[in-house]
């Protein structure tokens, strides 16, 4: 009797390994899909580059491509959806634009508008349906923010409420649009790279900031954290990495449990640079790369690779379970876990 319950435990531990199932949906669009939001089970957005953007009211079985000929040049590096109607894109680079679909894409009308050489927006975040934070590379040291309070029809530089000034070198990556995240509490979290990696927190919907160190790799325009996320107030992640060292697993995760005050690592890494990072659950985690897809159990602090398939960016429905991973190539795929 005690082998076979020692049996049946092992096997249960078996199937919980081998539960989390990467799979690819399509890759039919020459496009690299860095934007991407899902609002439930059913319906979720993307954006890329080359001006494209597809939505599906199916979770993803089937999706509606779409490619904006006036901004064909433009390279759409995230996107916040709120319904099968309503969706709100931003490319990185100048001209900054922000586009407004109320429609499900058939139109989409130009709300903002930044012809400035020195502009780089870099993600977006919402608070709730009407208000939200866009931020972007510095420009004369200030983080660029932008805030809307109408569900995105308008949007007011708030620049200068951050008076936390940047340093040289220290600016931000437009990897998945996940290094900027906010709650439904007023919380909101930065996190800038390069030749300085730290965590920007405010806790009044962007009215005032505070600044901490992250002790991510760091030192290099192509170091630093790409992603963030945060489970609570207090617990969060931050992973990256080298872009240009896609497969070093030197210093690219690290965890907090005081909201970014300290931090410390991980027992075992995810398997390299990683873009973009997750939370399904309490202690299940899933971060992913151009190199791979990893996953954890324990909150962060142990990782396994779960495919040699990478991903730009990867994120889990609002309102549901449904989990979507995009990338290069106009690549799809979900997560059954």
């Amino acid at each position: 009797m005690i082998k076979i319950a020692a049996s049946f435990i092992l096997f249960f531990f078996y199937l919980q390994s081998q539960a989390q199932i990467l799979s690819p949906l399509e890759s039919s669009r020459n496009t690299s899909l860095r934007g991407l939001s899902v609002v439930n089970d059913s319906v979720a957005w993307l954006s890329g580059s080359r001006g494209w953007t597809a939505r599906s009211i199916d979770g993803g079985k089937t999706w509606e491509w779409k490619q904006l000929l006036a901004y064909q040049n433009l390279d759409f590096r995230d996107v916040e959806a709120f319904s099968e109607s309503k969706a709100i894109l931003i490319n990185a680079g100048s001209p900054a634009v922000i586009l407004l679909t109320i429609d499900g894409g058939n139109t989409w009308k130009e709300v903002y508008r930044n012809d400035s050489p020195d502009i780089f927006l870099d993600g977006m975040d919402f608070w709730d349906s009407q208000n939200g934070l866009i931020y972007g590379d510095p420009i004369h040291s200030k983080m660029v923010l932008l805030k809307t309070s109408n569900g995105g029809l308008n949007w007011q530089n708030i620049s200068q409420d951050n008076t936390i000034n940047l340093f040289a070198g220290e600016a931000s990556f437009a990897a998945s649009g996940t290094a900027i995240r906010c709650d439904s509490k007023g919380n909101s979290w930065i996190a800038t790279g390069g030749l300085k990696s730290r965590l920007f927190h405010s806790a009044d919907y962007g009215n005032s900031w505070k600044v901490f160190d992250c002790p991510i790799i760091q030192g290099k325009s192509s170091t630093g954290p790409f992603s963030i996320a945060f489970r609570t107030k207090r617990k969060g992640i931050a992973v990256g990495g080298d872009y240009l060292i896609d497969s070093s697993r030197n210093n690219n995760l690290v965890l907090t449990k005081n909201g970014g005050k300290s931090w410390f690592k991980p027992s075992v890494s995810t398997f390299g640079y990683r873009s973009a990072v997750e939370y399904l659950s309490k202690n299940s985690l899933i971060a992913t790369g151009p190199g791979g897809t990893d996953f954890s159990n324990d909150g962060g602090k142990t990782w396994k690779n779960l495919s040699v398939l990478g991903y730009h960016t990867v994120r889990k429905a609002k309102y549901g379970k449904l989990v979507l991973l995009s990338g290069s190539d106009g690549r799809i795929a979900t997560l059954s876990y």
